[in-house]
């Protein structure tokens, strides 16, 4: 097991670390941070696909009762995670069993990133045509190959750095994808290393609209129509600030031509959503902030007929299920009834978070040689 450290130059100067560095901890050293088996796995190995450059590996979900051309969506897991330990918690194959879509959850190694996070930051990875980002644009094609996939109704969401790489492939496969939902995540083009993974993160890599729409209008030569974005934040996260959820809206408004000010303000489940509408009335950009949730995915379980998802690590009960409303989002499922708006009492989870950055947040192992070289440089608090 090894860890690569892609360098900035400015991440040059950085003590301990270098281009190229390979630190080779014990497997011991993450067992505290390894997925937790999921009660139930419902996923099909996807087996070995053509173009592989990101060395990922792939897992899929098809009803048995699905019939004619299904939507796809593709579902990208947090750091920490694997793909089984998300479905079961965000609930999404149950959901693609009651409306008949299928799913697709690529899923990292610790090979290429100790903590199981997609190397979003990385500009091997979150180029066209490269690493992780051409591994899960490879993979779509080998579902369309074997499943009776519509090329005009596929989708892509994810969680912290399944959503920064969500993010990637919005950016990078535009004319792929007809829509895309990122949770906890950051704009693309934020950050091209470790330090400044960091500095998105906490919000310190912005930019303005223009200069936002353009590293996506520079990511592909699609001039086409522009994929349909929505956009989820938890206002308590300390993992993925709040602002940077406004970072993407910016960016993704500009794409469309959209002004700053959305089309309308409303309150859902007592959490803030603002959207921004074509000239069709057809919601081209939306964004949800969760009030009082930290750093995860906002769930509703048990609470209104149809809801998905259990509670769990990174899984929060905010009284409102952005899977089923991101089905609903997607033209894939009904819109889901949310429950009454309650007080907010989601609260930081203990376990180590993983955020979307780096997967280098866990002080020990790796981790904690990489954090003190942060730290002395600067970029770590």
């Amino acid at each position: 097991m090894a860890l690569r450290v892609d360098s900035s130059p400015r991440e040059q100067n950085m003590p301990s670390i270098r281009p190229g560095l390979r630190l080779r901890p014990s497997r011991k050293g993450y067992s505290a941070f390894a997925p937790r088996a999921p009660s139930v796995d419902r996923l099909t190995d996807l087996g070995p696909f053509a173009n592989n450059p990101g060395h990922l590996t792939g897992r899929y979900h098809v009803p048995e009762t699905a019939k004619g051309s299904m939507p796809l969506v593709v579902v990208l897991h947090g750091c920490t995670q694997n793909a089984a330990v998300y479905d079961q918690g965000s609930g999404w194959s149950a959901l693609a069993d009651r409306h008949g879509f299928a799913l697709l959850f690529p899923e990292q190694s610790r090979d290429n990133n100790p903590m199981l996070c997609f190397n979003w930051f990385s500009a091997n990875h979150s180029q066209r045509g490269m690493g992780e980002a051409a591994s899960i644009r490879a993979m779509i094609d080998a579902m369309r190959r074997t499943h009776d996939i519509d090329p005009d109704r596929i989708f892509v969401t994810g969680l912290s750095a399944g959503g920064a790489m969500a993010s990637v492939m919005l950016a990078t496969y535009p004319e792929t994808f007809a829509a895309g939902a990122i949770i906890a995540g950051v704009a693309y083009g934020c950050a091209s290393g470790v330090a400044e993974a960091f500095e998105c993160m906490n919000g310190r890599t912005r930019g303005g609209a223009r200069e936002l729409g353009d590293r996506i209008r520079r990511a592909s030569p699609h001039r086409g129509t522009w994929p349909r974005i929505q956009v989820w934040q938890g206002n308590a996260d300390r993992t993925v600030v709040a602002s940077n959820a406004d970072a993407i809206v910016l960016q993704w408004t500009d794409v469309h031509g959209l002004p700053p000010q959305p089309s309308r303000n409303d309150i859902v489940a007592g959490h803030p959503r603002r959207a921004w509408t074509g000239a069709d009335g057809k919601v081209l950009v939306e964004h949800y902030e969760l009030e009082g949730m930290a750093h995860g995915v906002p769930l509703d379980p048990g609470t209104a007929e149809g809801q998905s998802g259990e509670v769990g690590a990174h899984m929060l009960d905010v009284g409102l299920s952005s899977t089923d409303t991101i089905a609903a989002f997607f033209g894939i499922a009904p819109e889901p009834q949310a429950s009454p708006a309650r007080p907010a009492t989601v609260k930081a989870p203990a376990a180590p978070v993983g955020g979307a950055g780096a997967g280098l947040s866990a002080a020990s192992g790796v981790q904690k040689t990489i954090e003190e070289a942060l730290r002395s440089a600067g970029l770590l608090k």
